[in-house]
């Protein structure tokens, strides 16, 4: 376990983007000249700061917890418990983290359970230096880069789409998937789709209103969207949502 840096133990991690700090990153890789490389190459930005490495899950973990990164690069092929399970684990404990899977070779299946597992990009190991920095600082702005590569495959499309349509009818009982919206989300977004107020959502969810306003504040950033509007009309083409009925 590499630890270079200092911890913020704050759960969910902080929200650096903007406010000048570097972009805290952890790598996770069993092979110590892959990671020798990536720290050479990210090292080389002054926005970037390898604070950490880890060549195993429970270590990846460990470290994660403690350091709060911004960017986990995460081997898709760990030995033992693998970069797909050690990614649900670590979303599910620090939601706010950007994971970048970094796969050997174009896996439909890898890709469609990277996607279910919360990572933010999906990548092969033969990345240009130049193309990783740039994945890296744009999941580090909120962006979802592996919808644009499920969305180009067909098979993967509409296996998400499936799952998202069972989200849509079964609600949490569904098998989670993020891409990028959480099932609450959702939910919330299919009300609105309906013709309800934030006021009229919260009552039917159970929750405050400024509960729903943060839900729709995180949801237009994960879309990249300027309003509900287009939340909603972004996620009914994606069929996530139903069409409002007459």
């Amino acid at each position: 376990m590499t630890d270079y840096s200092g911890s913020d133990r704050r759960r969910g991690g902080p929200d650096r983007r903007g406010t000048g700090e570097p972009t805290k990153i952890l790598v996770v890789d069993d092979h110590a000249l892959f990671r020798v490389g990536i720290r050479d190459i990210l090292g080389q930005e002054a926005d970037f700061l390898v604070v950490g490495e880890a060549v195993d899950s429970r270590t990846a973990f460990d470290l994660a917890v403690q350091l709060m990164p911004d960017i986990v690069l995460m081997d898709l092929s760990l030995p033992g418990v693998g970069g797909i399970e050690t990614t649900q684990r670590l979303k599910r404990e620090l939601p706010s983290v950007g994971i970048v899977v970094l796969a050997d070779e174009e896996d439909e299946d890898a890709l469609f359970d990277s996607i279910k597992a919360g990572a933010a990009a999906f990548i092969l190991k033969d990345v240009g230096p130049d193309d990783l920095v740039t994945i890296v600082r744009r999941v580090r702005n909120g962006e979802y880069l592996i919808n644009d590569k499920v969305f180009a495959k067909p098979s993967v499309a509409g296996r998400v789409l499936k799952e998202f349509r069972e989200l849509a009818i079964y609600g949490q009982e569904a098998q989670p998937i993020f891409a990028p919206l959480s099932p609450r989300e959702v939910e919330i977004l299919d009300n609105i789709a309906q013709g309800m107020t934030n006021k009229q959502v919260a009552f039917a969810l159970s929750i405050s209103e400024q509960t729903v306003k943060n839900h729709m504040s995180s949801i237009l950033r994960k879309l990249s969207v300027n309003d509900r509007t287009q939340a909603v009309v972004y996620a009914m083409r994606q069929g996530w949502i139903k069409m409002p009925e007459d």
